[in-house]
């Protein structure tokens, strides 16, 4: 195993969930000479980290609360077929969660969340790279176009403005303003129907569940036990280390312990002070065949599809489900993000799809994830990333790793505090 670097702190550490977060988490761990066990109750990218779009996009990660979403209003959330849902029976947790993301869709918090990720943005790609020399036997695609489709000029300026206040906050980001025509030479998928679009520059992207797999193998390969179908159902602080107790009756002990267990974050880390709620916000997609497979990933920002080529077919994802992370696939979401891309792509047959899924993204009301110590000094948070876990979750694993081996908070975390 891997030792760069000796340090004070806890030798053994267990990380409950092998998601991209939880298993980058462990990966650096083990880059600080610390042993880990990998504990996760269903498998190796079982849950967002699968079926997502697999965009490393750290040019426009920004918060999810912005004054754009109020926008939406009742009447739009409430329709199955609106890209942001929320269902008309909403229990008291969902409530608790929207009222506080309604509370920070205002301009004023959004510049102040967006400033809190710029540092993260800037660094991503270091914790990718790190990744790729330390071993983990996975592609990292440059995105040689990275295109935003739209319909009219009209629709293309809101992303202008959206990167206009992404500018003006700090964060620096290369793109070209395209017509359909152009935006076809570069994109031959495109259909007809686009008329305006924006080339992005110096992005990249994964097949996530490949890549997660491929840090999971690393991890075990380096010296790591992984856990599977271990669902930890109580994490007890014993002074001088946690103890661990699993549904199936284990009860193991360990210095400290990593909660990266997305969506259902809060129910381990609510006994230790992390109050913000953590909502699924569920994510649909599905692959299909078309004439021309793009060469770089296509988002439609007008209907909030992102497609992403993998192999010889393209994945469609799309949808922000606000409702229980345990509902079954709902197939009015599928057939509402079919519909939405069928006009936009040439030579797209959306009614032979495969690989239908839904998961939870795990959603905080400030947009912000929950990063650090919690009141316990042995236990730790790492979750709540929205849509950029895979973006940022390499990262959030690297910093996470040092602060827990040196009992120092690195800064780019201070604003991720999961006691805030």
């Amino acid at each position: 195993m891997p030792a760069t670097e000796s340090a004070p702190g806890p030798q053994r550490v267990a990380v409950i969930g092998a998601g991209m977060v939880g298993l980058a988490t462990a990966w650096f761990l083990q880059e600080r000479g610390i042993q880990v066990t990998v504990l996760d109750r269903t498998g190796v990218a079982a849950g967002a980290s699968w079926g997502n779009a697999g965009w490393l996009t750290p040019g426009i990660t920004t918060p999810l609360p912005e004054p754009a979403v109020l926008r939406y209003g009742l009447r739009a959330v409430l329709s199955p077929s609106s890209p942001v849902y929320v269902p008309p029976r909403a229990d008291a947790r969902l409530l608790r969660f929207l009222a506080g993301f309604t509370r920070h869709s205002t301009a004023a918090k959004w510049r102040t969340a967006m400033r809190a990720y710029i540092p993260m943005n800037r660094r991503a790609f270091e914790a990718f790279d790190a990744l790729t020399a330390g071993g983990v036997d996975a592609t990292t695609h440059e995105a040689k176009s990275f295109i935003a489709a739209y319909r009219t000029e009209a629709e293309r300026a809101v992303l202008l403005d959206e990167l206009a206040h992404i500018h003006s906050a700090g964060q620096e980001i290369e793109f070209d303003v395209l017509t359909g025509a152009e935006a076809r030479e570069v994109e031959p998928s495109l259909s007809d129907g686009i008329g305006a679009a924006i080339r992005l520059h110096g992005q990249r992207f994964i097949n996530p569940g490949e890549y997660v797999h491929a840090l999971a193998e690393s991890v075990r390969a380096r010296g790591a036990a992984l856990e599977i179908g271990a669902e930890v159902v109580t994490v007890h602080d014993e002074g001088a280390g946690v103890r661990l107790v699993t549904s199936a009756g284990a009860d193991e002990r360990y210095d400290a312990v990593v909660l990266a267990t997305g969506t259902w974050l809060g129910d381990l880390a609510q006994r230790f002070g992390v109050r913000t709620v953590v909502q699924a916000g569920r994510g649909y997609s599905f692959s299909i065949q078309l004439e021309h497979v793009p060469a770089g990933p296509v988002y439609f920002p007008a209907q909030r599809v992102a497609c992403t080529p993998l192999g010889d077919r393209l994945r469609v994802a799309g949808m922000m489900e606000f409702r229980n992370a345990e509902a079954p696939l709902d197939r009015r979401r599928v057939l509402a993000i079919a519909e939405a891309a069928r006009p936009l792509l040439r030579g797209a047959d959306v009614d032979a799809r495969a690989d239908e899924w839904v998961g939870s993204r795990p959603c905080t009301p400030d947009g912000l994830p929950l990063i650090g110590r919690t009141r316990s000094p042995r236990v730790f948070a790492a979750g709540g990333h929205g849509m950029w876990g895979i973006t940022l979750g390499p990262l959030t694993g690297k910093l996470l790793a040092e602060q827990i081996a040196t009992g120092r908070q690195p800064a780019e975390l201070h604003p991720f505090d999961p006691l805030r």
